[in-house]
């Protein structure tokens, strides 16, 4: 499966091998703390420095279990064989012994490229399968990550290699950035929508906090035309309908997607049949995912699952999408989730609950379509980002697999569509 024309080396030749340092009772209560990496911020290519923690070690060891930038690390457990570099993004930083840390010892070696290599091989092409030692918890030994043979072409197509999937992976980053500075925005913007409006008229202070002046401040019960329960039955792989379950709300929006069915006779179709401007309020789950609402915007055949509630409302009061936009403001969220009656595992609010929910209410329906068409434009931005960094992931899944087999070479490739400067230009 390997590209047949590059010669193979046990990783062993290539890399020096080090052991990270074990945490026990006196390196966590020790002085004079080292912070060290995890398996859990060893991403594929990527060091995820969100929450690093600290331990004390030995002065006589501490040279010994430090990164210099350009180290490989690799996995021993969890998802073995992940690998990304060290390049230094703190001055002083070590690894726990659950990571193996490969340091070059040739001169015509890229490590990169195998960070690229390693991804290849443990997620697309298999020949590591087996790699793990068979225990308890699989983990990848020191032994048998030396002992692994591994790819050694000219170091410059081992560069050119790092480049290309390097550019891919950097117009990737791009849009994470965008991505999340675009759901910065829209948090800031319902903050200052759902407290200020937009016709920047005085607040009142009222039982959610303040509002401007002319709003009201009404339960979901005064505006609900009806809330239901969904259908208590085993969806299937196939059938006449499709059911909707938890899995199909994302981001306020009904999904259809990972799709179950029914079947049902006409009659009870019609009476759980999904309509445009219907919300979907997910009454019982984990705490993290109770509360959500998404809305139905298209009029295709889709009935719902009993842990959903439907929600229709009083449209000449209340739009349905600036509810649905009120309910998924996380401070809404926040306040929502308080509501729930706890079990082990799971959280449950009830319609009787969901009817008590206040919101703020514009008192008229052209000034809730005004704050309507600012989130859309936000979320338009946030789905335009989503897609293209979708795109992009598969393209550099699909480049991985095909510089790795052998199937294309650099040279083949023109990537001058990923030029930074363009990117960043669509992704603004």
């Amino acid at each position: 499966m390997i590209n047949g024309a590059w010669p193979l080396r046990p990783l062993g030749e290539l890399f020096e091998i080090g052991a990270g340092k074990t945490m026990s009772v006196a390196a966590r209560t020790g002085d004079d703390k080292t912070p060290f990496l995890r398996t859990s911020n060893v991403l594929w290519d990527e060091i995820d420095l969100t929450a690093v923690d600290e331990m004390a070690i030995p002065a006589h060891e501490r040279q010994e279990k430090l990164l210099a930038p350009g180290d490989l690390l690799v996995c021993e457990g969890g998802e073995i064989g992940r690998a990304a570099i060290w390049n230094g993004e703190v001055k002083t930083m070590s690894f726990q012994n659950h990571l193996h840390r490969l340091r070059s010892i040739a001169d015509n070696v890229e490590p990169r490229f195998y960070v690229y290599f390693l991804q290849s091989g443990f997620t697309q092409l298999g020949i590591f399968e087996g790699a793990g030692n068979k225990t308890t918890i699989p983990n990848l030994s020191r032994n048998r990550l030396a002992a692994l043979d591994v790819p050694h072409p000219a170091i410059d197509e081992q560069q050119d290699i790092v480049c290309a999937l390097a550019r891919v992976r950097e117009a990737i980053k791009i849009h994470d950035r965008c991505l999340a500075s675009a759901q910065d925005l829209k948090r800031a913007r319902m903050r200052t929508l759902f407290t200020r409006g937009l016709r920047d008229e005085p607040q009142k202070e009222t039982e959610i906090g303040p509002v401007p002046k002319s709003w009201d401040v009404a339960a979901i019960g005064d505006v609900a035309r009806n809330t239901q329960y969904g259908l208590s039955v085993r969806g299937q792989e196939s059938g006449a309908y499709p059911i909707l379950r938890m899995n199909c709300q994302e981001d306020g929006a009904v999904h259809y997607r990972n799709l179950q069915f029914v079947d049902l006779d006409s009659e009870t179709y019609e009476v759980f049949r999904l309509k445009p401007g219907d919300l979907l309020f997910n009454r019982t789950n984990s705490i993290e995912l109770v509360g959500r609402m998404a809305i139905v915007e298209d009029d295709r055949p889709a009935v719902f699952a009993s842990y959903l509630v439907r929600l229709t409302v009083d449209q000449e009061r209340c739009l349905p999408p600036f509810l649905n936009y009120f309910m998924n403001w996380p401070a809404t969220q926040d306040e929502i989730k308080k509501l729930a009656s706890r079990a082990v595992g799971q959280a449950n609010i009830n319609a009787s609950k969901l009817r008590t929910v206040l919101f703020p209410l514009p008192p008229t329906v052209d000034e809730q379509r005004e704050i309507i068409a600012v989130l859309d434009a936000i979320d338009s931005k946030i789905g335009l980002h989503k897609r293209k960094r979708a795109v992009l992931d598969e393209l550099f899944k699909s480049l991985l697999h095909k510089l790795m087999t052998g199937e294309i070479r650099v040279g083949d490739l023109d990537l001058s569509v990923l030029d930074f400067s363009k990117v960043a230009e669509v992704a603004a």
